[in-house]
């Protein structure tokens, strides 16, 4: 039964990552498609394509990845006996990181919606520097995991 509870831990834990990744490409993309979006203004054949994509990789990839995430994650953390609250204060730090990506990716859900309405919501350079952000919270998050300094 301990070796079923393992491989089941191991396989959810495997399938949090997969989808932790799949979501960081879209914030990592997303904003990325904001900034040629905002260069080629509104009107534009351009712009009415770029409308598809960031509808698409919200939408189909985007989103499902984030409930994934954060569904699998909530269940290892709480539903698990593999944590001790009491001795990961990492893991608090970790959870409030997340929530900074999850903030992150409702500012983009508004923003694509501003586009979608032909409103260029930032300029060029507003987007390429919250274009940033998902990467410092992702470096915080993996150095947590991984070395959980305190």
């Amino acid at each position: 039964m301990i070796s079923l509870m393992n491989d089941a831990y191991l396989y959810l834990k495997s399938f949090h990552l997969i989808a932790a990744f799949a979501w960081m490409a879209g914030l990592f993309y997303l904003p990325r498609l904001y900034i040629y979006h905002a260069e080629v203004g509104v009107g534009t054949p351009q712009s009415e394509t770029f409308k598809v994509m960031e509808r698409r990789l919200l939408k189909a990839i985007m989103n499902p990845a984030m409930i994934v995430t954060v569904g699998l994650g909530l269940w290892l953390a709480f539903v698990t006996d593999y944590i001790d609250w009491r001795n990961a204060p990492w893991l608090h730090a970790k959870i409030a990181l997340v929530i900074g990506l999850l903030v992150i990716h409702g500012f983009l859900a508004k923003w694509r919606k501003d586009f979608e309405a032909d409103r260029i919501p930032h300029s060029t350079r507003f987007f390429r520097i919250i274009n940033e952000v998902p990467t410092l919270l992702l470096i915080g998050i993996v150095l947590l995991v991984i070395v959980k300094p305190y």
